[in-house]
């Protein structure tokens, strides 16, 4: 019988750039991935927000850490990012794409261009363009690389009035399916979070009663997530032992695209 193999359950010392983390999910995952001995690069198109974020982390005793503003359909923007992210840690091993917007709007109206537009760029075309920009970096990763693209439950179907966002999550599904088998043979993973309902800046304009009665009627914990839960389940695919899983699309939303009724 062959020996048992411990594997490496730790990202202390690796480098990681994530977008989107001035709020929400992305600026949870920069705490928790910083907490675990990571070094972080966060980035946002709120450079203020997300300094703020860094403020916060570097209080909590961690040094290696460092911010910038970035708006990731500037596609100059993001190989600044990742030149940046080099010069400061000297490596790139871990890329979280987790930047999103979404803006409620009907096929008839005449903002629907522009807002399809915006979301195609920011959710999915970003996506494929930071990869590309941190491959070489991403290839070099002792351990092997990882990606984490952040899409949504709205990825897997559809709600009224939010196409170009449901687009846009259907396609970064694709793209990650994609990445992973394109990619695997460099040693790179390449996996998918679907969130599902989460306390975030882009539900928080809803009313808690509101979605307090959602999640009770579709969501069987029946309780809206935390966008630490959502980080916890990133930084376990970024684990050196998550290294055969590769192309996975990962529900993280109490169960609710499982219920049928």
């Amino acid at each position: 019988m062959e020996p048992y193999r411990p594997l490496n359950r730790s990202v202390a010392g690796k480098t990681v750039l994530i977008t989107g983390a001035a709020s929400g999910m992305g600026r949870a995952t920069a705490h928790l991935f910083a907490s675990e001995g990571a070094k972080v690069m966060a980035t946002d198109l709120d450079g203020e927000g997300v300094e703020r974020v860094a403020e916060e982390i570097r209080g909590a005793g961690l040094a290696d850490v460092d911010a910038m503003e970035l708006d990731v359909a500037n596609v100059d923007a993001l190989k600044a990012a990742v030149k940046r992210t080099i010069a400061r840690f000297h490596a790139l091993d871990i890329l979280i794409n987790n930047a999103g917007f979404a803006k409620p709007v009907h096929p008839s109206d005449d903002l629907y261009d522009d807002v399809w537009e915006r979301s195609i760029n920011v959710m999915l075309t970003a996506h494929q363009r930071l990869i590309r920009a941190a491959l070489p970096h991403l290839m070099a990763s002792p351990e092997g690389g990882r990606v984490v693209n952040i899409a949504s439950t709205e990825g897997l179907g559809a709600t009224p009035l939010n196409g170009p966002y449901v687009s846009a999550k259907h396609g970064v599904i694709g793209l990650t399916r994609a990445m992973a088998v394109d990619l695997g043979r460099d040693g790179i993973t390449c996996n998918c979070i679907c969130p599902g309902p989460i306390h975030t800046g882009i539900t928080s304009g809803i009313p808690d009663e509101h979605k307090e009665i959602y999640a009770k009627r579709r969501v069987p914990l029946r309780r809206y997530g935390l966008p630490e839960e959502v980080a916890n389940i990133t930084l376990s695919l970024c684990l050196p032992a998550a290294s055969y899983l590769n192309g996975a699309i990962i529900p993280v939303d109490g169960g609710m695209s499982i219920k049928n009724a």
